[in-house]
């Protein structure tokens, strides 16, 4: 078994057979001619069931032909022009790259002598991003799993500075359209129930400053500690941007700690075109952003930034077997000292390696191009008789709902816009997100593919029309 093991001796079995894996990927990418196969859970599931894990193949050969059957043939690639539903993005080359030398080497980036250059890559591109947000130059952070975990390693560098004797007169202010993650890690947290304030949003789904003031005002009077503010800098549903510098006086004025949620609009710190779209998030204590969104990096890849260094030592914990006290008088860097994670990934190579191979403008470039072609697609929805659509886009999401001619039941259109979503997975022609707006179903293009074009969505658009229109005629022919 020793064969199996990656060393000096096994280099050559190594690159066979990574080879032999990337050929059978770069086959699928090349033939794939639908985001998805429609395969069903009942009938991919007793196919994996099957397999009996205690007697191997002993073949690498025999183990990527039964991959075939169980992964690669029924995967959802989020390559394909036709993928339009969740935050999921194509990836760039570089980055893959990247992805295959951190795997191999396998550094842990949580101490000094786990990773030593990784560690340094690592704090360069915290840097850097800083660099491009403006938090200035007490500034750091550190790379995370994804968006939830940095949202809520924010909030408790929030809970820590937040200046009470009492979790539980602790408020969060976040929007209605903020992430789900903010409630769970106010709970993580150990906060109450009442301890996130949802402030609504106006006709773009945008946070009400008007409003979160009027709560902010209450909070105080009522003898309460406003924790944190959460901007939004690109919703989850619609791609929405809060005011971000009317928030920011207001957090000064309230003594609240701004935290920025920028783990999807965070694209546009690389564009030329569409920096001004987030302006105000400089004043954030900490941002989220998650590189394996508007980057085009694989997942996964995030971080979490913060104003001032100092508040990451809410963070820290001393072992004597892995960061002893004495390495930071030493001026040893362990990023274990700023993380929740102990053993960590070398995640940022991928973007290290993007950077160093495309540059920052060309990242740019490619989410000015999904931001332009949802600008089309609005458009396009707009003069459609057959949809509604919510609200033009602030970066690449799309919210609209088919609305027959015929048939003026909400309830019944609901059923119609939730039966083509299915059908048209079912199909594997397309594959579409769905959400819900003022309690009603609506359907979703999140557009992160520069391969998409506008024929792209016409054809979606007459999908989803046709799988809704024969629900509505079988609805009707079972009705009488």
């Amino acid at each position: 078994m020793r064969s199996h093991l990656l060393n000096d001796t096994t280099a050559e079995r190594y690159r066979r057979s990574v080879t032999e894996g990337i050929e059978r990927v770069a086959a699928k990418l090349a033939t794939t001619d639908r985001p998805f196969t429609g395969v069903t859970v009942d009938s991919l599931a007793p196919v994996v069931e099957r397999i009996d894990l205690d007697r191997p193949l002993y073949d690498t050969t025999a183990a990527l032909d039964e991959l075939e059957d169980v992964y690669l043939r029924d995967a959802v690639y989020f390559h394909h022009p036709r993928y339009l539903a969740h935050l999921n993005c194509p990836v760039v080359i570089p980055a893959v790259v990247g992805e295959a030398v951190l795997s191999a080497v396998n550094s842990s980036l949580d101490t000094w002598d786990q990773s030593a250059g990784a560690t340094l890559i690592e704090r360069r591109l915290i840097d850097w991003t800083n660099e491009r947000i403006g938090l200035g130059p007490a500034a750091d952070g550190v790379f995370t799993s994804g968006g939830s975990q940095s949202n809520l390693q924010a909030l408790l560098l929030a809970r820590e500075e937040a200046k009470s004797d009492s979790y539980g007169t602790l408020r969060i202010f976040v929007s209605e359209a903020g992430h789900f993650s903010v409630k769970k890690s106010a709970k993580l947290l150990g906060l109450g129930p009442d301890a996130v304030v949802t402030v609504p949003t106006g006709n773009d789904k945008r946070m009400q400053t008007v409003a979160l003031a009027r709560e902010l005002e209450r909070c105080a009077q009522e003898g309460l500690v406003p924790m944190a503010v959460v901007a939004t800098a690109g919703t989850t549903d619609f791609g929405s941007i809060d005011p971000l510098p009317e928030i920011a006086e207001l957090c000064e004025q309230f003594g609240a700690w701004m935290h920025v949620d920028a783990a999807y609009g965070c694209g546009l710190l690389t564009s030329l075109r569409n920096r001004h779209r987030i302006d105000g998030i400089e004043r954030a204590d900490s941002v989220t952003v998650d590189y394996h969104k508007s980057f085009f990096q694989p997942v996964s890849s995030s971080a979490v930034l913060v104003r001032d260094a100092a508040t990451l030592r809410h963070a820290t914990y001393h072992a004597e077997y892995l960061n002893p006290r004495r390495m930071v008088q030493e001026r040893i860097p362990n990023q274990v000292d700023k993380s929740l994670q102990t053993t960590r990934r070398f995640d940022a190579l991928k973007l290290w390696m993007t950077l160093r191979v495309m540059g920052a403008d060309g990242i740019g470039e490619l989410f000015d191009e999904v931001c332009d072609l949802a600008e089309e697609g609005w458009r396009m929805l707009a003069a459609d008789p057959r949809y509604d659509v919510v609200v033009a886009p602030s970066l690449s999401t799309l919210v609209f709902r088919y609305i027959p001619a015929a048939v003026t039941d909400p309830a019944e259109i609901d059923r119609a816009n939730l039966y083509a979503r299915k059908a048209l997975f079912a199909s594997g022609d397309a594959v579409v997100a769905g959400t819900k707006v003022t309690g009603r179903h609506f359907l979703k293009f999140t557009l992160l593919n520069p391969e998409t074009t506008t024929d792209d969505i016409s054809a979606v658009l007459d999908l989803i029309a046709g799988h809704a229109e024969q629900y509505l005629g079988e609805s009707l022919v079972h009705a009488s």
